[in-house]
């Protein structure tokens, strides 16, 4: 993803309406909208803080319980409407929070969470301990951790989004053997691709630079949701991609 492939005038002109917006949807509770974008976010986040939780030392149950009561209180008592969404990124936000509520409301939470509590979000086919024992053994820094599922949740999401639009337009399988080149571990080289698809290696080339180009631009578009100005999603990408590159 070199540096040179950013369009910063197209940027800027949709980031007008999509910068913060899940922060801000999600900080305003009385509208269906906002329901809907607070359900992203903690599908988006959920997993992240959760590796953090038992990084820091909670047992399975506790820490799903734990970012469970903490998303019903950000929705309950609208916590984030205190995002400002002029300082800082979406993020590191988000995990002052949660270690604001750690260390102040979990025991209180708990207590109604046992009690029946609500829920914000369906955990369903999260499977969120198996995936936590596939995490680095030695990667020991809490924060460390949130950082690394941060980068990879928002790719894992980008990827989804580009898959689902190829899906659309009918190139399903064709994309099934061109994801390789955007996230490693392609099948095969250009040549063999195009054997297998019955084109031309050129043709698998012009559609290997196309997908990367609208990974590129999805990417931008989903990192522009969490930092607050249209200067700020590269400097927000480099920094998924460092932390990328320590994986």
């Amino acid at each position: 993803m070199p540096e040179d492939a950013v369009e910063k005038s197209s940027s800027h002109q949709w980031f007008v309406t999509t910068h913060w917006s899940v922060v801000v949807a999600a900080g305003k509770t009385d509208s269906t909208r906002a329901q809907a974008a607070l359900e992203k976010l903690c599908h988006s986040y959920w997993y992240p803080l959760y590796a953090y939780a038992r990084r820091l030392g909670q047992k399975p149950h506790d820490a799903e319980d734990l970012v469970q009561a903490f998303f019903a209180q950000c929705l309950e008592k609208n916590y984030l409407r205190t995002a400002d969404q002029g300082k800082g990124r979406f993020r590191s936000f988000l995990l002052i929070a949660f270690k604001r509520f750690l260390a102040n409301e979990w025991d209180k939470a708990h207590t109604k969470k046992r009690g029946g509590g609500q829920q914000p979000i369906s955990l369903d086919g999260m499977a969120p301990e198996e995936r936590y024992a596939m995490e680095p053994p030695l990667l020991q820094n809490p924060e460390t951790l949130y950082e690394r599922r941060w980068a990879l949740t928002l790719l894992e999401q980008v990827l989804t989004r580009l898959e689902t639009e190829q899906e659309k337009v009918g190139n399903a399988l064709n994309f099934a053997e061109f994801k390789g080149f955007l996230v490693g571990g392609a099948s095969g080289s250009h040549a063999e691709i195009a054997g297998r698809l019955g084109i031309t290696e050129g043709a698998v080339k012009v559609a290997v630079h196309r997908l990367r180009k609208r990974y590129r631009q999805l990417l931008e578009e989903e990192i522009a949701n969490t930092v607050s100005s249209p200067d700020e999603v590269q400097e927000e990408r480099r920094h998924l991609l460092s932390v990328i590159s320590q994986i």
